[in-house]
């Protein structure tokens, strides 16, 4: 605190231990990583010497002349009659309307018959930038009045909160900015991969096509079909492409729709393999021998999604592993582990795997994708009121784990995805 700030407080009339409150309170505050943290060190080293037994921080509502509580202590006294003691909303709102400081007693009730009965109000205007933010509102029991050196000092201590108050709207505004910038950021990138990912595809589509009409080449019969199998494998891979954007999309809107149905997992999983082993040849697959016939109820096709999206990327960035592939019941829930002995994922990128657009780099070119697939996976798990999550160690493979409940919505319900903040 240097002397501009002393300015309205006269150290020779404070008692040493007050001015140690004072210079301590503004040290405290300085490092106070945020209000509430600063305003219970301020309550702990303020109380010695400047006794009151409620606080209450209001802050100006978004409706006019409104105030909402944002911070309220009850100490001493007030513990023992909180449920029955005001807390300053009067005289709050009577700051709020004058801008200035309000010391006023009220008195309770004739049933109340210990200290607690005088109240002493003591509410103080909080200005950020000259403007009024709110109010700080000081409640002793009891007395005795606060002197004009503890009023001082009271206002030093609201000058303080405000500038907590700027500094916390400061940092918020930073990491907002920092937040639409990492957005832009990512979008800037997804747009970029996306055209990417499209036009790859369509590349091969439209050069083969456009070779198989070439009027002066004749093609044999194996060439012919190589070509077309190309076609075909790149149209799917269009299509994909495009179903995770809309997938995405919907989610984005809140209008990606489920249905739930009584699923035989044990059936489900099989299925989810011939299909995976008929398109990678690359993986192996090994699904537990003795499975469990378990029904659940779950949206199949969204499911299969899953599944097919984790095996997919096994092919993609663990090439020629094994997939190992068990399922656990539980009380409540099965638990199902897909593992591959790959090469595993850095831990820097674990915690963002499942975010949209979040792709882990990967020194292979031909690996392609739009950072879509897990980030889908997450949510079609989470409306079946499941998790799914990962472990992995670079050079000893990925293990994903999935956890659902048996019991579910019940049959052709229809739920509505909306991105999670996680």
């Amino acid at each position: 605190m240097d002397r501009a700030e002393l300015d309205h407080i006269n150290p020779a009339t404070l008692r040493p231990e007050e001015l140690e409150a004072v210079y301590a309170i503004s040290r405290a505050v300085a490092l106070a990583e945020n209000i509430d943290s600063a305003l219970d060190e301020i309550i702990r080293l303020a109380r010695p010497v400047f006794i009151f037994d409620n606080l209450v921080l209001y802050f100006k509502g978004k409706e006019e002349e409104t105030l909402e509580p944002a911070y309220a202590r009850a100490i001493g006294r007030g513990r023992f009659k909180e449920a029955d003691l005001s807390w300053g909303e009067a005289t709050a709102h009577e700051v709020l309307q004058t801008g200035r400081l309000i010391s006023r007693i009220e008195e309770g009730g004739e049933e109340i018959k210990d200290r607690t009965r005088f109240r002493f109000l003591l509410g103080l205007p909080l200005f950020l930038e000259n403007i009024l933010e709110g109010a700080l509102v000081l409640i002793p029991f009891g007395g005795p009045p606060y002197t004009p050196d503890q009023v001082r000092l009271s206002e030093f201590i609201a000058g303080l909160v405000a500038q907590l108050i700027g500094h916390d709207r400061l940092v918020k505004q930073i990491a907002q900015l920092e937040a639409e910038r990492k957005l832009n950021q990512l979008q800037e990138d997804f747009i970029a991969t996306v055209s990417h990912e499209l036009l790859t595809p369509l590349g091969f589509i439209k050069g083969y096509a456009t070779t198989l009409l070439r009027d002066d080449i004749t093609w044999d019969e194996e060439t012919r079909r190589e070509f077309l199998t190309i076609i075909d494998e790149e149209s799917d891979r269009l299509r994909e492409l495009i179903e995770n954007l809309m997938d995405s999309s919907r989610l984005q809107a809140g209008t990606l729709k489920m249905s739930f149905q009584p699923l035989r997992l044990d059936a489900f999983l099989r299925d989810v393999v011939m299909r995976a082993l008929s398109l990678h040849d690359n993986i192996q697959i090994d699904l537990q021998k003795e499975l469990p016939e378990l029904r659940l109820m779950a949206d199949a096709a969204r499911l299969a999604q899953v599944f097919d999206n984790l095996l997919t990327n096994a092919s993609k960035y663990a090439p020629h592993s094994t997939v190992t592939i068990s399922v656990t019941e539980e009380p409540q829930t099965v638990y199902i582990k897909l593992s591959d002995n790959g090469p595993g994922i850095a831990p820097e990128h674990l915690s963002s795997l499942f975010k949209r657009f979040y792709r882990v780099p990967t020194p292979d070119k031909n690996v392609r994708g739009t950072g879509l697939g897990l980030f889908i996976c997450r949510q079609i798990v989470n409306a079946h009121n499941g998790e799914i999550w990962a472990e992995s160690q670079l050079g000893a493979g990925t293990t994903f784990h999935i956890r659902l409940p048996y019991d579910q919505q019940q049959p052709n319900q229809v739920l509505s995805l909306r991105e999670s903040s996680a």
